[in-house]
């Protein structure tokens, strides 16, 4: 079998994204010919099914309807990833043979009717081939998320927009202000890796909105806001490190400042995963920071919680030590190009040849070797080396030194992807080694990276999770703050 890159390497901390979210709907037709028509009313309808790769699965639906002319078109929703209507092409129907390409995901599925709810097929992606059977749905598919808040809320909510003058771009959030006068203690919320919305939607799950919508009630004001480049924010995100996020960051702290109803001088940040990197870093140069809720932050560098990831999520997914090991080190190998080589375009040539060297060396077709190679450089291009090489180089330790404000760390013991026993602990020597008094550590049994319970925390069981977010958390860090 040949060598593949795990998902977890070289896509964000948090995020898994076989399907690009395209929110225009093309349609392509394709006439059914006679000795097809029967399959219309079999094949009307949307069609559920699961991918698996690297430890993440996603739900993906095809809606498949006739049209005028009996024409055969299709679309396809990924409900985990919050996308629906993205663009398909060319339908084909041969007996009981279906062919639905996607060019502009440069992916194909070819599947077999095997009966009026059941297609047995594979869906074809960046050269990789995946099994993927489709089960028809009788009713319509739905997520369920019972956390989400419904209206009428008993607290004031505000779209509001600040500037990061820094790098002169908008960036657009939500502040929810409880029922009163105030002035009330304040967070800002920053999400993890990869570029998210005020809500860190994820997987079909808003863990923000949760935390926004349960912190309001119980008397804390809550700001959050879109990642640059995302929904009401201006800005590039893929040209920025954590320092320059941590600049958006502490542009909100300073527009909360000025609001009447906000306690200037209780004003603290809540970081989820690199979230958790960016607040110290904030706070280890701004003694006006109040307090640091760390979710899931990392307390090592980002090479070390890299290989940690791959391993972890690697074994429980069943991977050979063998394999594993040979992952890792390949991973090391374009890491430490990155690290050395600070231009990007010429990084990106090495750790492409690198690549193609692997893949050779396994007796890789050419076709495939090529396929490849250009599947890693969408992914782990030089476009993204700016932001990797600081996370992978970035010691925690340097900003959680110099952090004197109160702060709580929380981990899930179940964490696959920033280890608890590893960051907690290193968060802790940091801070008292700097001379924090004031420091909380608490490690949950239990729980994954988002604060769910699960089963074994790989990050497949993300979307499947009908919890978003452990109520016991929420009420540890209510608690918290409201009794610095």
């Amino acid at each position: 079998m040949k060598h593949n890159l795990t998902i977890s390497q070289f896509i964000d901390m948090k995020r898994i994204f076989l399907l690009p979210v395209i929110p225009i709907v093309l349609i392509f037709t394709n006439s059914l010919s006679a000795q097809n028509s029967i399959y219309k009313n079999v094949l009307t309808g949307s069609w559920l099914g699961k991918l698996s790769s690297g430890g993440i699965e996603l739900r993906v639906i095809f809606n498949l309807s006739v049209i005028e002319k009996d024409s055969l078109i299709a679309t396809l929703d990924s409900p985990d990833q919050g996308a629906k209507n993205i663009k398909l092409g060319l339908v084909t129907l041969s007996g009981g043979n279906l062919r639905i390409s996607a060019p502009a995901i440069m992916a194909e599925y070819n599947g077999i009717i095997k009966n009026d709810s059941l297609i047995q097929g594979t869906w074809k992606q960046h050269g990789n081939s995946m099994t993927l059977d489709l089960a028809k749905l009788r009713t319509a598919f739905s997520l369920v998320r019972p956390q989400e808040p419904k209206p009428p809320f008993p607290y004031t909510s505000q779209d509001v927009t600040f500037t990061n003058e820094r790098f002169n771009i908008k960036l657009a959030g939500t502040l929810t202000l409880p029922s009163g006068d105030g002035p009330f203690k304040a967070v800002i919320m920053i999400t993890g890796s990869g570029a998210q919305n005020r809500n860190e939607e994820l997987m079909g799950h808003k863990p923000f909105l949760i935390i926004a919508d349960y912190l309001t009630r119980n008397g804390i004001a809550v700001l959050r806001y879109d990642d640059r480049g995302i929904g009401g924010s201006q800005g590039i995100y893929q040209e920025a490190t954590s320092a320059d996020l941590a600049t958006d960051a502490e542009a909100a702290f300073n527009f909360l400042k000025n609001n009447p109803k906000i306690n200037k001088k209780e004003i603290g940040f809540i970081g989820h995963s690199e979230g958790g990197l960016i607040a110290p870093i904030i706070a280890s140069s701004n003694t006006d920071i109040g307090f640091i809720v760390s979710l899931a932050g990392p307390g090592v560098t980002g090479q070390q919680i890299m290989v940690r990831q791959t391993e972890d999520i690697g074994r429980l997914s069943g991977m050979k030590e063998s394999a594993l090991k040979e992952s890792v080190d390949i991973d090391k190998r374009l890491y430490a190009v990155l690290r050395k080589e600070k231009d990007n375009n010429k990084a990106e040539k090495k750790v492409l040849a690198i690549y193609k060297e692997v893949l050779e060396k396994k007796k890789t077709s050419k076709a495939e070797t090529e396929q490849e190679v250009n599947q890693l450089k969408q992914r782990f291009g030089a476009k993204t080396y700016t932001w990797f090489r600081y996370f992978l180089t970035t010691d925690p330790a340097r900003y959680w030194k110099k952090v004197k404000c109160p702060v709580l760390a929380l981990n899930g013991e179940k964490d696959l992807q920033v280890a608890a026993h590893e960051n907690l602990p290193a968060i802790q020597k940091a801070l008292i080694s700097g001379g924090n008094a004031s420091v909380k550590i608490v490690s949950l049994p239990g729980l994954n990276h988002l604060f769910q319970h699960s089963s074994s925390g790989l990050p497949s069981e993300y979307g499947t999770i009908e919890e978003t977010f452990s109520p016991e958390v929420l009420k540890i860090m209510a608690n918290w703050i409201l009794a610095l």
